[in-house]
């Protein structure tokens, strides 16, 4: 490798002129800093990143831990966090804890001992359901920033960016009560997460407010191992009165759509059915679903613009961001 003693060597100066040089510095010069400059070229010189980074105590790098990558909503996340910080001239590292407090505790102690100067992350399935967070609360006693995305902790103090889940789940409830539906049942496989559980709120709360609505409400969670086609067929096989549908994960919605065109039932006519996340398939079903659209591009570009706020010194606060979404009617709703 190169290195700035290499070119001070060859060309009979000090260390310090060639740095000079390099940065265009007004001490030397122009006709060294021609001399340097092309002597770098030509034996493609290039910094020390880590050196500068040590120097500098900035690596100008984002540590992203999501919980699962074959979620399209996790992806496109990481797309837009990515896209954002290159804008910003910020690189990423990304890990994956897979749903795993382990993995998601290896990866924070991996890239905390220098290599990044902050973190994004969205906590994993195993975190939640546990509810210990000491593992993130020990990078921020550390200083290093951490900000929290989709499923967050009010046991950890540090930036969070959110979508209105109560909000958008009460909305699409309504809608569904609006067309005058009498049996709504909710579909999840998520209810164990904050934001499933701000999700079936939302539902609860637009059934409780409507004084025409004479049923309980009905949650359906689908466990981890369960089969969903087995649980949403079993669904319709015990209740044949069924009229609404609002599934608060990413599938569930697909496949309700499904089932009921398999047993003949006329969508929305008879049924209407309102998936979560304007994502990967769901507009391309037919008829098309009807969605809450999440805005997953809008939520990582919030995250790297919170994160690197609190890199800059820009802020100091503990925010939370939340992202407004919005109810996309189509053919799966009257």
């Amino acid at each position: 490798m190169v290195t700035l003693k290499h070119l001070a060597e060859q060309l009979n100066v000090s260390v310090s002129t060639v740095s000079k040089a390099l940065h265009d510095s007004e001490e030397i010069s122009p006709d060294t800093i021609e001399r340097v400059k092309a002597l770098a070229k030509f034996l493609n010189y290039k910094p020390n990143r880590l050196a500068v980074s040590l120097k500098n105590s900035k690596t100008n790098t984002i540590g992203v831990i999501i919980p699962n990558i074959l979620n399209h909503f996790f992806a496109k996340a990481l797309f837009a966090i990515e896209k954002e910080a290159t804008s910003q001239g910020y690189q990423i590292i990304t890990c994956v804890s897979n749903e795993l407090q382990s993995k998601e505790n290896d990866s924070l102690q991996l890239l905390s001992n220098g290599s990044v100067d902050g973190f994004i992350m969205s906590i994993a399935e195993e975190t939640q359901l546990a509810n210990k967070v000491d593992h993130i609360n020990l990078i921020l006693r550390q200083d290093i920033p951490v900000v929290l995305f989709d499923r967050v902790s009010n046991d950890i103090d540090c930036g969070k960016v959110i979508i209105d889940d109560f909000g958008a789940a009460y909305e699409a409830t309504k809608h569904l009560l609006s067309e005058g539906r009498k049996n709504i049942i909710l579909l999840t496989n998520i209810d164990e997460l904050s934001v499933g559980k701000l999700r079936a709120n939302g539902y609860f709360k637009a059934i409780e407010q409507d004084k025409n609505y004479n049923k309980k409400p009905n949650v359906i969670a689908i466990n981890r191992g369960d089969s969903i086609e087995e649980r949403i067929e079993a669904m319709f096989k015990a209740d044949n009165n069924i009229d609404g549908i609002i599934s608060i994960d990413n599938t569930s919605g697909v496949i309700a759509l499904q089932k009921a065109l398999k047993h003949n039932i006329n969508v929305p006519k008879d049924l209407s059915i309102i998936g979560f996340s304007d994502e990967n398939v769901l507009q391309f079903t037919d008829p098309k679903l009807s969605t809450v659209s999440q805005h997953t591009l809008d939520i990582g570009k919030a995250s790297v613009e919170m994160l690197i706020n609190k890199l800059q010194n820009k802020t100091t606060a503990n925010t939370t961001q939340t992202i407004k979404t919005n109810l996309i009617l189509r053919g799966t709703t009257k």
